[in-house]
């Protein structure tokens, strides 16, 4: 069964997906800001600082975001 963190980092990520689909959806967001969006908030795990004892969980952050980023699933590309 899975924990409690794990669950609610599911369903956080899930909710922020389907914002981020919705700004794009609404022309509130265009693609490239959505995509800035990703790419700062992976940049945030990639060059987080060193020694918080932290750095596989900070990488795994990183390798997410840059997979759904290569992915599309949060924008609706055309």
């Amino acid at each position: 069964m899975p924990t409690t963190p794990e669950v609610a980092g599911t369903a956080a990520l899930a909710i922020c997906e389907s914002l981020l689909l919705a700004l794009n959806d609404r022309n509130i967001l265009p693609e490239r800001e959505i995509m800035g969006v990703l790419k700062d908030a992976a940049a945030a795990h990639e060059y987080a600082p060193a020694g918080d004892g932290n750095e596989a969980m900070h990488k795994a952050v990183a390798a997410l975001i840059n997979t759904i980023i290569s992915g599309g699933n949060s924008v609706r590309r055309s």
